[in-house]
């Protein structure tokens, strides 16, 4: 085998590698299930007391 063909047989293993590798990283986020924090549980959400608190103290 000549020298061409070896780098071209190299060349095409390591992009189909990078591409196995590219299409599990989009499968896997894909599959990743996101969640919503409930409001009562957020701490950067001030609370209906708070805002009347506030609304209190500037009256």
């Amino acid at each position: 085998m000549s020298t061409l063909t070896i780098s071209i047989l190299i060349t095409l293993v390591i992009i189909i590698f990078v591409i196995i590798i590219f299409a599990a990283a989009i499968t896997k986020g894909y599959s990743y299930k996101h969640t919503v924090d409930q409001l009562e549980d957020n701490p950067y959400v001030k609370k209906e007391e708070d805002k009347t608190k506030a609304d209190n103290e500037r009256s």
